[in-house]
């Protein structure tokens, strides 16, 4: 009878482990010039990561421009429908996972959660550019049997401002699409998003800052994460939803968590460690919850034998510690 109890208990504990969810350990691999070919995607799979973004990209000239222009012959090849349709093909015939991710591109890197339409007329041409962008990649993930489509990156205002106009167009794409559904919200955004129970993952970029410290401890970090980690689990806890980091990472300079959200080209020493040890706490703090869904890393080239590197205080991981770590973390995921 005994061991009719242990064989039991050891039966439900393997039930147990078997229906946890995998989590979606990615990267954001990022357009080139080119296509790729398998020594591209090796390096992707040498990190054990099972998903990767492609992001294909429309552009505005200002924040009140209303005309999303995309798919031209002046784009990088990656950031076209057709280079996104090469990319996704060559990452799947190798097992890796898409989440297709267009985005929008301001002249000048101007933000675009502060695109403000000056006129009624113009917010109906950007409502009608930017729903021929989106449905257009929609239908192209649909094609590729893209696992995600993220409806937008970043674009508090215009969700501010167009609210029906962002549920008109969910119920469009659902019409073309059949996977799962996410928005990318910014780290400061997430808490004001309208239509969360419209989607499958609630999508956050998480660049929240942590820390003021020049060389913040592992223990800081941690604490850092607590207030925003709260505000993230009652979200879910209230939709019924997981989060998703659509976007994670830090930069490999001094006073890395300070403000993650940075991408000026300052003269920031190279900190190496720094970006090594916050995304350990990102993955210790947040992968072994049940509510959270996984994240893409911030961010990948393909050209990985020229990317990053020890004089690199950028964002990407790529030869340098925190290739390492991300690579030990997801093996064991």
């Amino acid at each position: 009878m005994k061991k009719l109890g242990l064989l039991f208990l050891c039966m439900l504990q393997f039930s147990c482990t078997s229906q946890k969810k995998e989590k979606i350990n990615g990267v954001s691999f990022v357009g080139s010039r080119e296509k790729v070919d398998q020594n591209h995607i090796e390096p992707v799979l040498e990190v054990n990561a099972n998903y990767a973004a492609v992001m294909p990209f429309g552009f505005a000239r200002n924040l009140s421009s209303p005309k999303i222009i995309f798919d031209t012959e002046r784009q990088w090849f990656g950031e076209t429908k057709k280079g996104a349709k090469q990319y996704i093909e060559m990452l799947k015939k190798n097992g890796v996972k898409v989440m297709m991710k267009p985005q929008i591109w301001i002249w000048r890197g101007e933000f675009t959660g502060d695109m403000m339409m000056e006129s009624e007329e113009d917010w109906n041409t950007l409502e009608s550019t930017y729903e021929d962008f989106i449905l257009t990649f929609a239908k192209l993930a649909q094609e590729t049997k893209s696992e995600i489509f993220c409806i937008g990156t970043e674009l508090e205002e215009f969700v501010k401002y167009r609210p029906d106009y962002w549920s008109n167009l969910i119920k469009k794409i659902k019409k073309i699409y059949t996977g799962k559904l996410t928005y990318a919200a910014n780290w400061d955004e997430f808490s004001r998003t309208p239509f969360w129970k419209e989607l499958d993952f609630i999508g956050v970029d998480a660049y929240f800052p942590l820390s003021e410290e020049r060389y913040p401890t592992m223990e800081e970090l941690k604490s850092g994460w607590q207030p925003w980690k709260t505000k993230l689990v009652d979200l879910s806890n209230t939709t019924d939803k997981p989060i998703l980091f659509t976007e994670f990472g830090y930069r490999s300079m001094d006073y890395t968590a300070k403000k993650p959200w940075l991408v000026d080209r300052n003269q920031m020493d190279v900190n190496l460690q720094a970006q090594a040890d916050a995304t350990q706490a990102i993955f210790d703090e947040f992968w072994n919850e049940d509510w959270f869904a996984g994240g893409f890393i911030w961010k990948w080239f393909i050209h990985h034998d020229r990317s990053g590197g020890a004089e690199d205080n950028r964002f990407t991981p790529q030869n340098k510690p925190a290739e390492k770590t991300i690579r030990d973390f997801f093996a064991k995921r």
